[in-house]
């Protein structure tokens, strides 16, 4: 029997309470977990890719079966090169569904060997993202709650740095 490989790609500036609860479920669900950051150069992240990893890999080292890289390009690629049978995203509401299966439906033409496989966030998450930190932290309100807590302090002095790296430019 193969093993079972998922991905979970995303940007994860920075990870959140709600991404680590879609990883923890998908490693309960396979074999192995490759979560994957992306390098989007589209998309203004506000930490370097390689602390986004670092984030991650704390979060998720009670997790045997789940690893973090790194990746660019198509991800649908870059996941059937790893032997993914699926890709994880997940839903906060029904707005993320209409991007999430319009991407899906596209993923499919590419690789049909790969499905994509839908999660629901838990109610208590479903406000919580990526910018809604940043914005929080931009204006010093308390996103702590938002994030891992192992990773609270790491996140403020990446965000801390990087603001007022951006105010004296």
């Amino acid at each position: 029997m193969s093993e079972r490989v998922c991905v979970y790609p995303g940007s994860f500036d920075p990870p959140t309470v709600g991404h680590l609860d879609l990883i923890r479920r998908a490693a309960a669900m396979y074999d192995r977990v490759i979560v994957a950051v992306a390098h989007n150069p589209g998309k203004r992240c506000l930490l370097p890719m390689e602390i986004r990893e670092d984030l991650l890999r704390t979060c998720v080292r009670d997790l045997p079966n789940v690893s973090v890289d790194h990746f660019d390009g198509l991800t649908i690629r870059w996941a059937a090169a790893r032997g993914a049978c699926a890709m994880i995203r997940g839903l906060r509401s029904s707005a993320d569904f209409d991007a999430e299966w319009k991407l899906a439906q596209i993923n499919r033409t590419i690789d049909p060997g790969i499905e994509t496989v839908l999660l629901m966030g838990r109610p208590d998450h479903a406000h919580v993202s990526s910018s809604a930190v940043r914005e929080m932290a931009m204006f010093g309100a308390d996103w702590s709650g938002y994030v891992p807590a192992d990773i609270v302090d790491q996140v403020a002095e990446h965000l801390n740095h990087t603001h007022n790296r951006q105010t004296e430019g």
